[in-house]
């Protein structure tokens, strides 16, 4: 995608991705570091976008890491229903108005009024921010399309910068970042890849836990209006086949090499169905590459998969700032 051609400069959300890479380089470190977690137990909740990616990366690279914190992450109306009183509670809300995460706060306040609430918000006049101990606010500013881009990365990257320093981990390069975000964006897609996800009535993704093929499954619906489905770690290999069509479409997420010649047999020989990757290096299917950063691949990953439903939908002359169902706030607060 690029923002010189009027075909996708018209659209906010590819401006929206694309003032993405200036949030990243503009990210406040120091000041998201006055929000750092005091406890040993840390629930990340939200709904959405402002959980699937934020939380699971987060989770996915403490486990990888070793961090010192437990880390988990529940939806806000789950998390009601948990002991969460030797928990520090993270609620992502990008509006502050989620109806789910206000529940929440005031459930905390009623039955664990010890437990801390830090809000990740993008709006600091509203319901989540207000009825929270503290609120972080994000820089990225108000978001014009309905599928939320800009605020999810910087979202992530909170809890990036706070959970790392926390456990003495490396600073995040955001310069380095901030370049290699913007050079995927606006990496051409292959046509081939670009026409067989046009064709495909579904679209499924196939990655690891740390929510990039889950929130590329979420951005699908939103952006290019196809069925998607999330095929978590090796799963597509699972009994999943038995359903599976010819005319469908899988997108792998950085995907296990020891794994990549079951995938061709079942689904690519035994379906019929069209496999491409989204990887640093090579794959035996159809790769979009991308560069390889140590530690920061999944933003690089999540960056490919927006740039490859951004063709999609205008392969397919959609709008992409108007889906007929989809809202902003999938639930708001009124109260």
């Amino acid at each position: 995608m690029t923002l010189e051609q009027e075909q996708y400069s018209r659209f906010f959300i590819v401006r929206e991705m694309m003032e993405t890479a200036d949030v990243i380089r503009q990210f406040d470190v120091q000041r998201a570091l006055d929000y750092a977690p005091t406890e040993s137990r840390i629930l990340l909740t939200g709904e959405g976008s402002s959980r699937l990616f934020p939380a699971k990366r987060a989770i996915t690279a403490g486990m990888m890491a070793g961090y010192d914190q437990v880390l988990v992450t529940e939806g806000a109306t789950q998390a009601a229903e948990c002991r969460l009183d030797r928990y520090e509670v993270y609620a992502a809300s990008n509006s502050g108005r989620t109806a789910e995460v206000v529940r929440l706060i005031r459930h905390c306040r009623d039955a664990a009024p010890s437990v801390r609430v830090t809000a990740v918000v993008a709006n600091g006049a509203s319901p989540v921010a207000e009825m929270a101990d503290r609120a972080f606010v994000l820089d990225c500013g108000r978001e014009q399309a309905v599928a939320a881009t800009k605020s999810v990365v910087e979202q992530a990257l909170f809890y990036h910068v706070i959970l790392a320093d926390a456990n003495g981990g490396d600073a995040v390069d955001l310069a380095s970042l901030s370049a290699a975000f913007r050079e995927v964006l606006t990496t051409p897609i292959p046509a081939e890849i670009v026409r067989m996800a046009v064709a495909a009535p579904v679209i499924y993704f196939a990655g690891r836990t740390d929510g990039v093929a889950e929130e590329l499954t979420l951005k699908t619906n939103e952006i290019t209006r196809k069925k998607s489905d999330y095929l978590e770690g090796t799963y597509a290999v699972h009994g999943i086949e038995e359903v599976m069509e010819p005319n469908e479409i899988l997108v792998l997420i950085d995907p296990f090499p020891d794994e990549e010649a079951k995938i061709a047999e079942v689904l690519t020989d035994g379906v019929g169905l069209s496999v491409i990757s989204i990887a640093a290096r090579e794959t035996r299917f159809p790769t979009i590459t991308i560069p390889h950063l140590a530690g920061l691949g999944p933003y690089l990953q999540l960056a490919a998969g927006w740039n490859l439903l951004v063709e999609i939908g205008i392969a397919a002359s959609i709008n992409l700032d108007k889906p007929a169902r989809a809202r902003k706030v999938g639930n708001e607060f009124s109260g």
